[in-house]
């Protein structure tokens, strides 16, 4: 098999084996107690709360920036934020659910400020030419385990457009499913499939390109 063909038969399964499994033990939740405490202005509950989700939060703004120094100093701004604003949680969704839509959204605020183009989150879903009639925007249709090297895998992640690279790392890498993706972007799950096709078509063709290289040399 070729290192094209090899890149293709990894094409389609989920990008770190199975996200949804690392979400099963991610982070032990904070305890309604610990999290009234914290609203009230308890900085010891705080940091019980930091100590829980950090690591969580790291890992989300590293996947999503690509640079650890940068990583660092957008957790450290998301729990700024969460410090100001966890008061105004209200319990409608799950407590890592809302920290994670404020670190997104902290992320994205520190992309715009630096003139990254994010591919519209509610863009019209028009068909490309690189899309076939039949085909599910739900199925996982991009697999990148394995054979294929992590590096390189990283590498292309991190050139995908800041909007596709967002929905790619939330959907194939940190395990939401589309309902959630959709409530924490304020996109509809249509978008969210669609982000999630044309990223994949990307890495695909990125992957292919880095196979046929290596396979001349």
């Amino acid at each position: 098999m070729s290192g094209a063909e090899s890149a293709e038969a990894h094409a389609g399964q989920s990008a770190a084996t199975k996200p949804a499994a690392a979400r099963g033990s991610a982070a032990a939740s904070v305890s309604p107690e610990v999290l009234e405490r914290a609203q009230a202005g308890d900085h010891i509950a705080f940091a019980e709360i930091y100590s829980l989700h950090k690591r969580r939060i790291y890992s989300l703004c590293l996947r999503m920036l690509g640079n650890p120094a940068e990583a660092e100093d957008l957790t450290q701004e998301a729990f700024l934020q969460l410090h100001r604003k966890i008061a105004t949680f209200r319990g409608e969704s799950a407590f890592s659910t809302w920290l994670h839509r404020l670190a997104i959204n902290v992320v994205l605020m520190r992309l715009r400020k630096k003139g990254l183009q994010l591919i519209s989150l509610d863009e019209a879903m028009e068909p490309t030419t690189e899309e076939r009639p039949g085909r599910s925007f739900g199925t996982d249709d991009l697999s990148l385990t394995g054979a294929i090297d992590r590096l390189v895998l990283q590498r292309a992640i991190n050139d995908l457009p800041a909007g596709y690279r967002l929905i790619f790392m939330l959907h194939d890498i940190e395990g939401y499913e589309h309902n959630e993706i959709a409530d924490m972007l304020e996109c509809s799950i249509g978008n969210s499939k669609s982000q999630l096709h044309k990223a994949r078509l990307k890495l695909r063709d990125a992957l292919r390109i880095h196979a046929k290289v290596e396979g001349q040399r």
